[in-house]
C-alpha cells in the first residue's frame, strides 16, 4: 500500500483539546470484521465484548512533563528543551531537542531556573542535542525537580498551552512507568470503575511498557511504505503477563486484545520463532501496514487517528483496509471525536 491510501481530509472533524469526564463516557465504535458490521456504544460497554479467561494487554507507560523552558547563558535568550529520552542516568545525559536550535551549540550552558543548569555536550541531528544536567543531587530528586518545573508534552496539533492540570490529565489510571513523551491514547478511557467491571467477569488485565518517544508524531514521509523506518522505542514484557497471553493463544474460547497501538506493535515484537509471546526487555521499531499476518493480536482498541499516521495504518492492517476506511467516515458523519483525546474503536 502506499501513504496517500490513508489520506484524508480532517477540517470537518472533531478534535478536542480535553478529554470526557468520566473517561468511560466516549463513544466507542464496534467494528465485526467477521460480519462487517459497525455498533455504536459507550466505551463503558466494552465488557459486553470481552469474557472470561479474555486477555486485555495495557501499557502502562507515564508521561513525564518533558517540555523545559529557560534561557542561555550570557543572552538570557529564551530557549526551550524538550527532553526526549535519558541516556546515561549515572551522568544525568540526555537525547533532547532545542529551540532556536541554530543558537544552541555544544559548551553552552543552559538554565532552568535557580536550581536546575545543564550544559550542551554534543549535536545529533539539525535539533537534536545531548545535554548533560549539572545537578549536585540524585536522580530521583531530578526527576522531582523536572516534574515541578517541566510541562506536559500536548501532541503538536493540541493548540492550547499545556496546562497544570495536564500532568495528571494527560494520563492513563494504568501509567505506572515513567517514560513516555506521549500517551497511550486508548488506554486513556478506562475508569477503576470500568477495570473492576471487567475483572469481576474474569477478564485478564495485564501490562506491557512501551515508552513512547516523539516519532509517534513524525509524519511518513515516502510514498512507498516499505521504506518507512520508525523510531526504536524501549519496551518491557513480563514473565507473567508473556505467560497469560500463552494461555488465551492455547485456547480457542480465549482472545488476545491489545488496548492501543503501541501494545499491539510490543506483543507483535516479543515472540518466538513458533508465534508464541516471549517475556524480556528490549527496543522495538516494528512498523504494522497492510498486509500483516497477526501472531498474537485478536482484538485491537484504538482511537481515530491521524491521515497518514502509522497508528492508523496498524489499525488498518488488522481490521482490513476498506472496512476501517469505511469506519473512519461513517465516524465523520456521526460526529466522533478524533486523536488523542477523541473516542475509540474496538475492532474485533
Amino acid at each position: 500500500m502506499k501513504l496517500t491510501d490513508f489520506k484524508f481530509d480532517i477540517d470537518d472533524y472533531n478534535v478536542p483539546e480535553e478529554p470526557v469526564e468520566p473517561r468511560d463516557a466516549a463513544r466507542l465504535m464496534v467494528l465485526d470484521r467477521e460480519d462487517e458490521t459497525i455498533t455504536h456504544k459507550k466505551f463503558s460497554d466494552i465488557h459486553e465484548y470481552l469474557n472470561e479467561g479474555d486477555v486485555l494487554i495495557y501499557n502502562d507507560t507515564k508521561v513525564f512533563p518533558a517540555r523545559l523552558k529557560g534561557k542561555k547563558e550570557k543572552t538570557d535568550a529564551d530557549i526551550e528543551v524538550f527532553l526526549l529520552r535519558e541516556l546515561v542516568p549515572e551522568n544525568m545525559l540526555w537525547d533532547v531537542l532545542v529551540e532556536p536550535a541554530r543558537k544552541i551549540r555544544i559548551g553552552n550552558k543552559l538554565y532552568f531556573g535557580p536550581n536546575l543548569m545543564a550544559e550542551v555536550i554534543d549535536n545529533t541531528t539539525s535539533r537534536g542535542r545531548t545535554i548533560r544536567f549539572l545537578f549536585e543531587g540524585t536522580n530521583e530528586e531530578l526527576y522531582k525537580l523536572l516534574d515541578d518545573i517541566g510541562e506536559m508534552p500536548l501532541p503538536p496539533y493540541i493548540e492550547r498551552d499545556a496546562k497544570e492540570e495536564d500532568k495528571e490529565q494527560y494520563q492513563t489510571i494504568f501509567a505506572k512507568e515513567r517514560g513516555s513523551v506521549a500517551a497511550p491514547f486508548a488506554a486513556m478511557h478506562f475508569t477503576e470503575e470500568l477495570v473492576e467491571k471487567l475483572e469481576d467477569k474474569g477478564v485478564e488485565m495485564l501490562p506491557i511498557t512501551l515508552h513512547i518517544g516523539w516519532g509517534t508524531f513524525r509524519p511518513v514521509e515516502v510514498e512507498d511504505l516499505t521504506k518507512h523506518r520508525m523510531d526504536s522505542e524501549n519496551f518491557h514484557i513480563s514473565q507473567e503477563t508473556s505467560d497469560k497471553i500463552n494461555e488465551a493463544l492455547a485456547s480457542s474460547d480465549h482472545k488476545v486484545v491489545g488496548c492501543g497501538t503501541t501494545a499491539v506493535r510490543t506483543i507483535e515484537t516479543s515472540i518466538t520463532a513458533s508465534g508464541i509471546s516471549k517475556p524480556g526487555t528490549g527496543w522495538t521499531d516494528k512498523f504494522i501496514y497492510p498486509p500483516y499476518d497477526f501472531k498474537i493480536t485478536e482484538g485491537v482498541i484504538t482511537n481515530f487517528h491521524r491521515p497518514e499516521s502509522t497508528m492508523l495504518m496498524l489499525g488498518a492492517a488488522f481490521g482490513g483496509y476498506d472496512f476501517v476506511m469505511e469506519a473512519y467516515e461513517e465516524a465523520k458523519e456521526n460526529d466522533y471525536r478524533f486523536f488523542a483525546f477523541g473516542d475509540a474503536m474496538l475492532i474485533i
